[in-house]
């Protein structure tokens, strides 16, 4: 297993700009991961123990729709980070993630992470604010799809 640093910890564009210290303590609640293409991450309504932060490759994330089976709602590329659920109680997934191609990351503990977070409010207050930032960058991106995908069945 390779030792994860603070230096590749900071070539991450969700941890790029953190303190040392900080991607030092991060660093003790990760590994590096690779999974092969088709590899499911997780599922709807599943335990949200781990979050990843994507080195190579590309993973969909998908819902569940009944009578359609899974629908893909995002992809997340290079530099992006899958999984924020973990966070808030009752860490339940609300999506489910599947591994597009080869995926190489880094795969973060959540009880780690949180428990960490809890013994240092300034890098809870980091972590969270760029889980914020991902996550309305997100419900952006959501908002925009959905009204081209609309303006597209008015016009058709």
């Amino acid at each position: 297993m390779i030792e994860v640093t603070a230096s590749g910890l900071y070539t991450q564009r969700f941890l790029r700009g953190m303190e040392t210290g900080q991607l030092d303590t991060l660093a003790h609640a990760a590994t590096e991961v690779m999974y092969p293409a088709g590899h499911r991450l997780f599922s709807d309504g599943e335990y949200a123990d781990k979050f990843w932060l994507i080195e190579s490759g590309h993973v969909s994330l998908d819902l569940l729709v009944p009578g359609e089976g899974p629908v893909i709602v995002d992809h997340i590329g290079i530099g992006g980070i899958v999984g924020w659920s973990w966070l808030l109680s009752p860490y339940q997934w609300a999506f489910g993630a599947v591994c597009v191609t080869e995926v190489k990351a880094y795969q973060f503990d959540a009880k780690a992470v949180r428990e960490l977070c809890a013994a240092d409010p300034a890098l809870r207050a980091e972590v969270t604010a760029r889980l914020f930032e991902v996550v309305a960058r997100r419900l952006q991106d959501t908002r925009t799809r959905l009204i081209a995908r609309s303006y597209g069945e008015v016009r058709t």
